[in-house]
């Protein structure tokens, strides 16, 4: 079996090959000839099923089951060198089945032998939960004949019930790194069974920063495993990953990298540099295509971004949700869910949802911000236009994402048909007046509760005493004595006390005279307040440093006499 698909290689002029692989598959464009690094085998035939590519019975049976006939080149290509036990380079675009490309020949390698406790065979990595949930769904697809068993380590879930099926013992491991360094690093698992090493969407890898989790892993695996690497762009950081830790790959790339599919219609609409016009360009895009809309994607670059779009969205009565990388896991797969059952129209994501997510029927793909990175543009669009279906993907631009833009017609190597979109009326942000500050958080210090706090009208002062700046006269005594006073004697000496002592009897008297009563206490500090004017003079204190209040006058209502009997 494995000689009828081995046939030499031969250049065949530009063929439309249509496809509907174990994943998805799409009218796809074979350029000839096929780069490659090492002379992979081609299919004799055009269109070769998967009985020629040395699967056995029960994996066909599950494949046939799932609807599928015929490979995507991916798999055609890819599957016969993994059977092989060579190490893998696969260069696809997103939508051509490359799961399927590796979950199949892991289990018809798997099928021979049994699982360890806590000692797996075969290791998946993936970047995002969603996509480790998805192949973990397609391997017991695919596997339901093979009686084997597998279990997902990913974030948001019970550690317990994953111990609990690592105790059991599992074939296959499907994983993101962060969840698979907590368990080692407490002891839960051991990789020094692992035969077969998978990394899925290298390249977002990079982009989230798992690569030296990615390499940590590496090292902990046995020298002699057999390593697959799977990417829609290979940028130089992963080919150099690609040179420490694989042997003697294999390179398989159906299409140049970093390509789109030429099913999917592309349309950039310039815009005015305006949130709210972005906002308003967005809902007319979505009402002009809901005569064909069936479900759509809309794409943001920020988290806080998605959160608002859909809030947008729903005001204005679209059925819209978010999903991001902050959102509880239970929300993000109700979500999903929903979204892929056709119970929610438009999902409004961040570039978490951007990878290798299969929903195969989505009609349309709005991309509200511009990716910073290149390679994202060809990753978001490609969640539609599969299964042989065609797709629209709409992208807004404003002249300041002119950069990105050309970085991205420079990568895919088209030239985005453009429209445009200039009579939106631009409304400015609330918390944009006054300022030129963006909203949210960068907004002035003080921010909306300072207008809470000064409820003053304008031109008031706080409250009708307002302390005078007139005492300046009653200051320029002690400053003409200023220069001519004595010094102040120590402090020890008894002398500087006498003067004080012989003016005290006088002011005992006069309060003796004229005692306040007890419900006066503005009169008692009138006197203390002279008292101590009176004392500060002979040491010829400079009353320009005290505060203006201090000298106010102050209205004092004289006692009334008191009358005998």
């Amino acid at each position: 079996m494995g000689a009828t698909c081995r046939a030499p290689f031969q250049e065949r002029a530009t063929t439309s090959v249509t496809t509907s692989g174990a994943q998805a598959g799409f009218d796809e464009v074979i350029e000839s000839p096929i780069s490659s690094s090492s002379d992979v085998p081609v299919p004799a035939t055009a269109e070769p099923g998967f009985e020629a590519l040395g699967l056995s019975p029960e994996i066909l049976r599950a494949v046939a089951e799932s609807g599928y006939t015929k490979p995507t080149p991916i798999q055609a290509k890819g599957i016969p060198v993994v059977l092989e036990r060579r190490d893998l380079i696969g260069i696809a675009q997103t939508g051509t089945g490359k799961t399927a490309s590796f979950t199949l020949p892991m289990i018809e390698m798997l099928s021979r032998g049994r699982a360890k406790a806590r000692m797996p065979r075969a290791l998946v990595l993936e970047p995002t939960r969603e996509l480790a949930d998805q192949v973990s769904e397609s391997f017991d697809r695919y596997s339901k004949y093979s009686k084997l068993t597998q279990a997902l380590l990913i974030g948001g879930t019970s550690m317990d019930e994953q111990v609990k099926k690592l105790d059991r013992g599992v074939d296959v491991l499907i994983a993101t790194p962060g969840r698979l360094m907590d368990h080692f690093e407490r002891g839960r698992i051991l990789l020094s069974q692992v035969n077969i090493l998978v990394i899925d969407e290298a390249d977002r890898m990079l982009d989230m920063g798992f690569i030296p989790d990615v390499e940590k892993i590496c090292k902990m695996l046995p020298f002699t495993r057999q390593t697959l690497f799977y990417s829609a762009t290979m940028p130089p950081e992963i080919q150099r990953l690609t040179d420490q830790f694989l042997h003697n790959a294999a390179r398989v790339e159906v299409s140049r990298p970093a390509t789109t599919a030429s099913n999917i219609t592309q349309e950039l609409v310039e815009i005015p540099a305006n949130d709210w016009a972005k906002r308003e360009a967005l809902r007319r895009l979505i009402r002009e295509a809901e005569p064909t809309l069936t479900n759509a994607i809309v794409f943001c670059n920020r988290k806080r971004d998605v959160d608002v779009v859909a809030k947008s969205l729903a005001k204005h009565g679209f059925d819209a949700a978010p999903i991001h990388g902050d959102l509880d896991q239970s929300v993000r797969t109700k979500t999903l869910d929903r979204f892929r059952a056709g119970e929610l129209k438009i999902l409004v994501a961040s570039d978490v949802a951007a990878r290798g997510l299969d929903v195969p029927a989505v009609s349309h793909i709005f991309n509200f911000d511009v990716p910073i990175h290149a390679d994202d543009y060809v990753h978001r669009i490609g969640r539609t236009g599969r299964a042989g279906r065609s797709g629209l993907a709409f992208m807004l631009a404003s002249p300041r994402d002119a950069k990105y833009v050309e970085m991205i017609e420079k990568l895919t190597g088209n030239k985005l048909a453009r429209r445009q979109m200039m009579d939106i009326e631009v409304r400015e942000e609330r918390s944009h007046q006054g300022g030129g500050h963006r909203g949210g958080r960068d907004r002035e210090r003080g921010g909306r509760d300072r207008k809470r706090r000064d409820r003053r009208p304008e031109g008031v002062p706080y409250h009708d005493q307002v302390a005078a700046i007139e005492p300046a006269a009653v200051d320029a005594a002690p400053r003409a004595e200023a220069p001519r006073h004595e010094p102040r004697p120590p402090r020890h000496e008894p002398e500087p006390q006498e003067p004080r002592h012989e003016q005290r009897p006088p002011r005992a008297e006069k309060q003796h005279q004229d005692r306040p009563r007890q419900g006066e206490k503005r009169d008692r500090h009138q006197s203390q307040r002279q008292h101590n004017v009176e004392a500060a003079k002979p040491e010829a204190v400079d009353k320009s440093q005290l505060p203006a209040f201090l000298f106010r006058p102050v209205p004092v209502k004289k006692p009334e006499p008191q009358t005998e009997g």
